[in-house]
């Protein structure tokens, strides 16, 4: 095991080499629905489509929030479906700075599959090295791969609500979501008392790759984070966080996942949010 990442140079050497590389493609951001059009437009050769709204996600209940986690067995089935086997190596990517890959990887990873990464700079990266593109879509042929749960940590709403008491908590979301200036999907805005303003976005450099382990493990620091401090992550509805969880492994940090976030947490009205720049705000709601 690596790391979360694989580079372009690296994915492109594997190829060439046939060496297996189940590549998983998964374009998708807030508001844009539109994936598999993005997908069928050129993809890299040989990539599945993966739709993280209905395979990486159960369907949305305001109790478990927008993007639940499906079962074991159900990612299992869908697993397969990609074509993944127990041994195989796993890439996966997106053209948002793999702010929708990273669910993938966390969620792999969770189920006990350690040989899965992260594209590097996604697309546009491979691109960049002039690398083709294919417009047909893959069918993959079933794979055979067994996936546990719960290898991953992980925190529910209970433990969210107290773990600034011993802990830092990071709210991976853009930082009006965060002050509760801008609320464009959950019932309410601002933040889970005692939370950091840590914008996943942040992770990244302007071409959408992670900044260096170095620059990473100094904004961390910045925000208070060391090797002693336990730590966890959420954002609007356990998507980017996971993508903060794989900066924070880069940086050298393993750090927990809320995978309800704050879609979860707003929806039920007995747990407090705050409003402003700091984590305990200047108002409740």
């Amino acid at each position: 095991m690596m790391g979360p990442l694989m580079d372009v140079d690296t994915l492109a050497a594997r190829r060439a080499a046939g060496e297996r590389t189940v590549m998983l493609d998964v374009r998708w951001a807030l508001g844009d629905p539109h994936g598999r059009e993005h997908y069928l437009k050129g993809h890299l050769p040989g990539a599945v489509f993966v739709d993280l709204a209905t395979e990486l996600a159960a369907p949305a209940v305001a109790a478990r929030g927008r993007h639940p986690l499906p079962s074991r067995r159900e990612f299992e089935d869908t697993a397969r479906a990609w074509g993944i086997s127990n041994g195989d190596v796993v890439v996966a990517y997106d053209n948002s700075g793999n702010l929708a890959a990273a669910r993938l990887w966390w969620m792999l990873r969770n189920a006990g599959f350690q040989e899965v990464y992260l594209l590097d700079g996604g697309l546009a990266a491979w691109l960049g090295a002039g690398q083709p593109l294919e417009e047909e879509p893959v069918e993959a042929v079933p794979g055979n791969v067994s996936l546990q749960d719960g290898k991953m940590p992980a925190i529910d709403a209970a433990a969210a609500g107290s773990w600034a008491d011993t802990g830092i908590l990071l709210d991976a979301r853009a930082g009006e979501r965060y002050r509760g200036e801008f609320e464009p999907v959950d019932p309410r805005a601002g933040h889970i008392p005692g939370a950091l303003s840590a914008p996943t976005l942040e992770n990244v450099d302007g071409s959408g790759g992670f900044l260096p382990a170095g620059d990473l493990r100094r904004r961390f620091e910045g925000l208070g984070i060391t090797d002693d401090a336990p730590v966890a992550v959420y954002c609007g509805s356990g998507v980017t966080a996971a993508h903060e969880v794989a900066a924070l492994e880069i940086a050298g940090i393993r750090a927990a996942l809320y995978p309800g976030s704050f879609s979860e947490w707003s929806n039920n009205p007995s747990l407090p949010v705050v409003t402003g720049d700091r984590p305990d705000g200047d108002g409740r709601s």
